[in-house]
């Protein structure tokens, strides 16, 4: 008798890996409205500023210390400093240095953070390879949507299971990018998809440490790797998404086909990207947004005997540390995330580091604030009512908070963030002329001017 494990897989699945690498190695060039376009840059400088801003962070150094045990021939830049290493290690470290604050995109359908994996792999690349802006946005819009439309066929089951979405559909997108990049045909996209595909990177479970930020930058170097394997001739199951055994439903027991080719080519999944005003976990986003505005409305931390939140049961399950003992910890605390926002009306890294995470009257403020979990709560959703000592009571609702599709943080609202991430880096003036070649990415003959000004002087 077998002991074989009998699985539930659909082996009549349609063609997801063809369909996806014939769409991006034949889609025209700007292929998509002027919306799409404009998000795209959008994306690109959300990314790029929150990279260069996490670029002297223990991380980055630690990751960088390994990439130089490998002696790396200097291919390649290493967003926010002098460094340069080789292609890989690039794509890695400025991969782990754009989710090290959790600042970075967010793609809400299915909370994954697309530009981490994919800027970063093709930045490296493009640089080595000498490509133009043009060829650059082409790559980052193609591959946002390959990651994502993955991350909307497997979405909540694979991510309930313990999978970090954004690494685990993330070298997709990455493989997709780079090969557009290189002008791969379509068999050898296939290929470089299926390669990919075998090398989903990260757990939930790493969340509040190194190791999450670790994500993206890994499935960018895995994804650059595959494209790079693929161009040389390297094969896999040119079925390697669908199949029984495949991908998709090896990690997930949800998969929705026509999430993968709905409206392919009409609509794009960047055009859902959002863009993070709090420097923390998505969930905590209304919180931090309505106790912001309980101090706007005039409440004072010293006048609150409590703080009562009703949020939906993830928010808890992801970031339900009541006592955070450092930044990273504070990024998945809600708590934390409602007493700085009540605090200091805002929610930066600043507010992150860890004297603020262990500073009294935060810690104070946090131990006031009680949060219990109700299903009619959407996860984009919080019902806030702080108990004032004098018997006062503010409520407030929120139903979408700022940098949600719904309630968007403006293009001035993206450079003003961009700009406090990015001017104690590299400065004023190199700021303000990087802003101002991010928005005409689209339009360059060549990166040089972009990467010059990401270095300190």
């Amino acid at each position: 008798m077998s002991n074989a494990i009998q699985v539930q897989a659909d082996f009549n699945a349609p063609p997801a890996t063809r369909i996806l690498a014939e769409f991006v190695a034949t889609h025209p060039s700007k292929g998509w409205t002027d919306e799409v376009e404009h998000e795209a840059h959008r994306t690109f400088l959300n990314w790029l500023g929150c990279a260069v801003g996490a670029a002297q962070h223990e991380s980055v150094e630690s990751s960088l210390g390994a990439i130089r045990e490998f002696q790396p021939a200097p291919q390649a830049s290493i967003l926010g400093r002098k460094d340069r290493v080789d292609m890989g290690g690039a794509a890695l470290i400025n991969g782990i240095s754009s989710h090290t604050f959790d600042f970075d995109d967010t793609h809400l359908k299915t909370v994954i953070h697309p530009a981490g994996p994919v800027a970063s792999a093709i930045l490296a690349l493009g640089e080595h390879t000498q490509v133009n802006g043009r060829q650059m946005i082409d790559a980052l819009v193609l591959g946002i949507d390959v990651a994502c439309r993955v991350g909307n066929c497997m979405y909540p089951d694979h991510y309930h299971r313990g999978w970090h979405i954004t690494g685990s559909t993330g070298m997709l997108g990455s493989a997709a990018a780079c090969s557009r990049l290189m002008g791969l045909d379509a068999q050898k996209t296939t290929m470089a998809l299926g390669i990919a595909s075998s090398q989903p990177v990260g757990m939930r479970e790493q969340f509040g440490t190194m190791t999450k930020p670790f994500h993206p930058g890994g499935a960018a170097r895995a994804g650059q790797l595959s494209a790079l394997l693929a161009k040389h001739g390297f094969t896999a199951s040119p079925k390697a998404l669908e199949a029984g055994r495949g991908f998709i439903q090896t990690v997930s027991t949800k998969a929705d086909w026509s999430e993968i080719d709905r409206e392919l080519g009409k609509s794009f999944e960047i055009s859902l990207n959002t863009y993070k005003p709090f420097a923390c976990g998505i969930v905590i986003h209304p919180a931090i947004d309505a106790c912001a505005q309980l101090r706007a409305q005039g409440v004072a931390a010293d006048d609150v005997d409590r703080i009562e939140l009703r949020v939906h049961p993830l928010v808890l399950e992801l970031t339900g540390k009541k006592t955070p003992k450092d930044g990273l910890e504070g990024k998945f605390s809600v708590y934390h995330g409602c007493a700085v926002g009540l605090i200091f009306g805002q929610a930066g890294e600043g507010e992150y580091a860890d004297n603020i995470v262990n500073r009294a009257d935060v810690v104070a403020l946090r131990g006031k604030v009680n949060a219990t979990t109700d299903l009619s709560i959407d996860e984009a959703s919080v019902d806030v009512t702080a108990i004032l000592k004098n018997g006062k009571q503010v409520h407030i609702f929120i139903k979408h908070a700022i940098g949600s599709v719904e309630n968007p943080m403006t293009d001035s609202n993206l450079e003003q963030k961009f700009t406090g991430l990015t001017e104690p880096i590299i400065g004023k003036e190199k700021t303000r002329q990087l802003i101002s070649a991010l928005w005409n990415l689209g339009k360059a003959a060549d990166l040089k001017q972009i990467l010059s000004l990401s270095q300190p002087d």
